[in-house]
């Protein structure tokens, strides 16, 4: 039985792999962010990524790099790829919206909608319920949304000032961009030639009642690798899940 939403489902996306990871240092000093690996795995996290994208559906995605471009095309021309993979890079900084477009400019297929990741981001959810939940609210443009866990114990306390319990690394309050996008297919027009569109053609779209947040269920897995403390704790939490 064919599946009617499977048509307006993505099958290109574009990854944002050009930034200097210098919070990663020393393991960025000779390969860009993306160009990690996670410890344990022996795969970069781009490499996860597009197993990731093809799992969902993709079959072409485009790669923007910047620093340290060349190791990262290397690795992609060599490595046994589950889908398409072109790579572009900026001749010059765009910003991240900018950047975004001239990538965009690449997709094989202009008139249909695409997924966007950043570089850095691990994650694993069902990127065709994202793609449905952004197509039943008409959306131009919808956001994962995360609670990560915070860095830091918290405490609980009763109306008097009590302490009555801790709580090691709970999750935020608050929900956060997580990183990974759907767009429709007129959304990289309204992006800026050079700039950023979190500052820009977000705030517009949410303005306008067309910008869309999709909550990463509950239960699956999401890490920004920014710091080597990220890597070391994606290892431990790989291991705990006996992957």
């Amino acid at each position: 039985m064919t599946d009617p939403s499977a048509a307006s489902r993505p099958v290109q996306a574009v990854v944002l792999a050009g930034g200097q990871g210098s919070r990663l240092r020393p393991y960025t000093d000779d390969r860009p962010k993306p160009m990690v690996e996670i410890p344990g795995t022996g795969t970069p996290i781009i490499g996860h990524q597009l197993s990731w994208l093809a799992e969902e559906g993709v079959t072409d995605v485009v790669v923007s790099c910047g620093h340290l471009a060349e190791v990262l095309q290397q690795w992609l021309e060599s490595a046994d790829l589950p889908l398409s993979v072109t790579t572009v890079v900026e001749s010059e900084p765009l910003g991240r919206g900018g950047g975004l477009k001239y990538a965009a400019a690449r997709l094989p297929h202009p008139d249909r909608p695409w997924y966007a990741t950043n570089g850095d981001i691990w994650t694993r959810f069902s990127l065709r319920d994202m793609a449905d939940f952004h197509t039943e609210r008409d959306a131009v443009a919808t956001l994962a949304l995360a609670r990560p866990r915070l860095p830091w114990g918290a405490v609980k306390t009763d109306g008097f000032g009590h302490i009555t319990d801790f709580i090691e690394a709970p999750p935020s309050t608050f929900e956060i961009n997580a990183g990974v996008y759907v767009f429709s297919p007129g959304f990289a027009e309204m992006l800026p030639e050079r700039g950023d569109h979190e500052r820009s053609t977000f705030p517009r779209l949410a303005r306008e009642r067309r910008l869309a947040g999709f909550p990463i269920p509950q239960g699956s897995y999401w890490r920004a690798i920014d710091t080597a403390k990220d890597l070391t704790e994606a290892a431990k939490e790989l291991a705990a899940m006996g992957r």
